[in-house]
């Protein structure tokens, strides 16, 4: 199999990356979990890291957001290295993560947790606006979090990180468990927010759903990305595509 080294992982184009991940180790305590990561992503672009479970990807997500502390190589951000700083200083340059247990304050209402986190400047996404893209919330606004479905807490913690201001978003599995209803409202959120020039990095078990909003793939195997797949080169690498996942 190739090494991540010998492929070429640039997005089309001489556009800069706005991220730019390379030689990326990280470790939970002697485990050794990731092998030398190496990706870019450009400004408006959505790209996907796909792989079995275990190969890591969440744990990239923790590492570019600096949740994953353990961690050495170089992770450029808007051309500055991120890879010493902490997880608020990275979060303030404008980087907004959902993890995949959602992260929302169960104990608040929606508005609450819509309104907790301070925004950053004039890129805070407007409530009318967050309503626009996710009218069940509108609908439940003084329900807590424990009174709130699946699908409602993933949307509200997609909205909240949008009203904060964040234009560089982490996803972590946003349609695992989620009813097909919900995930083709958060697959149109996605292509809405594409439009509108953000940039969104989706770790994914959903081929289907990947497919449908990404311009390209990742493939990760063992802490390390094997191979990248363009959204319109799919087809013909579905046979290989079905090696790496089992799709």
């Amino acid at each position: 199999m190739a090494e991540a080294a010998a492929l070429d992982m640039r997005p089309a184009g001489d556009a800069k990356p706005r991220l730019s991940v390379r030689g990326l180790h990280a470790f939970y305590g002697e485990s050794h979990v990731l092998h030398g990561m190496e990706f870019d992503v450009s400004n408006g672009e959505v790209i996907t890291l796909l792989g079995r479970n275990g190969a890591g990807k969440t744990t990239t997500l923790r590492a570019i957001i600096g949740q994953q502390r353990n961690r050495r190589g170089s992770i450029l951000f808007d051309g500055i290295e991120t890879i010493g700083l902490p997880a608020r200083q990275i979060a303030r340059m404008g980087v907004g993560y959902v993890p995949e247990e959602r992260g929302i304050f169960s104990s608040l209402s929606v508005l609450e947790n819509l309104h907790l986190p301070p925004a950053l400047g004039a890129a805070a996404v407007s409530d009318d606006e967050i309503f626009e893209l996710f009218p069940n919330l509108r609908e439940r606004l003084d329900s807590q979090g424990t009174k709130l479905s699946g699908g409602e807490q993933q949307m509200l913690a997609i909205a909240r990180i949008l009203r904060a201001g964040f234009r560089f978003l982490l996803l972590d599995e946003p349609t695992e468990g989620l009813a097909p209803v919900i995930i083709e409202q958060i697959s149109r959120t996605i292509r809405i927010l594409k439009e509108r020039g953000y940039t969104i990095v989706l770790v994914e078990q959903n081929f289907h759903f990947a497919s449908s909003v990404a311009d390209r793939h990742y493939i990760v195997e063992q802490g390390r990305v094997v191979d990248m797949v363009r959204a319109d080169a799919l087809e013909q690498n579905r046979a290989k595509l079905h090696k790496y996942l089992g799709i």
